[in-house]
């Protein structure tokens, strides 16, 4: 029996999402370094204002930084990972829990990958997340609406992405083929050749980063293939930001390696739902369902 681990993406932060690591202090060392990083006191600007967690300059930082610090807590508590899986932002996140980015190089590459999104388009971009349409209705909604798949989370599931006055006929194009629309809480078309002009930024971004090999394979978001060194990283993470994430391919690979139990690391519980529903045979939590990380410890260890 093997344990996968997953890094979910933008859409489910909150401004207290921070609140239970308090009293954790591996937890609080990487708190620390983001404050830093950001120059300013992270909390104290969460309190004050909240929906600033919505800005994708901040969100992007911010998630990784949860991430890494869920999992400088659960690392000691945790068999050894057979696999990471990222979604989105999340797959950059999931690289620093491999071992492959230092912490402080993570959160530097998540803001200057949110940067580079922020400018890629000078007009307004978005997601969409539509359901109960198939794939042969959704690429003829996009042809026909000016939008481009972004995510591909099942069969019937979606999410398309792009200028954001084009996503709410979308969706009533969507309803009246018997379908269902969501707009995601995520102020950018990621993962759409919209972001194609920010590559170049993170290029370089990530050649200043110092990538090196995963010590535990990470699941490369556009096909859910392994990924086992620095080069093979560098390419997916460059290339994710303008193709589509397959996640239906992702959830097959963490099946096809032999995870029967997987650990969601927070903000929310959406792709554990997703594995849940594809995927019944496996066991899978997210950290947000326990009162604290230890609780979701002993989860883990209760399934062996």
């Amino acid at each position: 029996m093997s344990l996968g681990i997953l890094c979910p993406g933008q859409g489910h932060q909150t401004a207290d999402m921070f609140a239970p690591l308090r009293d954790e202090r591996p937890a609080q060392a990487v708190l620390r370094m983001t404050d830093a990083i950001c120059g300013e006191d992270i909390a104290a600007l969460l309190e004050r204002s909240p929906g600033i967690i919505e800005r994708n300059a901040l969100a992007q930082p911010l998630i990784c930084t949860l991430q890494l610090a869920n999992w400088a807590v659960l690392a000691p508590l945790l068999p050894r990972p057979r696999v990471f899986a990222g979604y989105s932002i999340g797959e950059l996140a999931a690289y620093g829990c491999a071992g492959a980015l230092a912490p402080e190089s993570l959160i530097r590459l998540a803001c200057r990958r949110a940067a580079a999104m922020d400018r890629a388009v000078a007009a307004p971009t978005g997601l969409l997340a539509l359901h109960g349409l198939h794939r042969d209705r959704i690429d003829a909604l996009c042809r026909a609406e000016g939008v481009e798949i972004a995510i591909v989370n099942g069969a019937d599931r979606f999410v398309v992405g792009g200028l954001r006055d084009r996503l709410p006929r979308c969706a009533e194009a969507a309803t009246a083929l018997g379908g269902g629309a969501t707009p995601l809480r995520v102020s950018i078309a990621s993962h759409t050749s919209l972001m194609a002009p920010a590559r170049a930024v993170f290029d370089q971004a990530l050649g200043d980063a110092g990538l090196r090999s995963p010590a535990i394979p990470v699941l490369a978001g556009i096909d859910g293939s392994a990924v086992h060194t620095g080069t093979q990283a560098a390419t997916m993470l460059l290339r994710q930001m303008a193709e589509p994430v397959n996640w239906a391919a992702c959830m097959d690979s963490l099946s096809e390696m032999g995870c029967r139990v997987i650990l969601e690391l927070g903000p929310g519980n959406s792709l554990s739902s997703l594995i849940r529903e594809r995927l019944p045979h496996i066991a899978v939590r997210a950290v947000d369902e326990f009162k604290n990380l230890h609780g979701a410890a002993e989860w883990v260890s209760r399934q062996w």
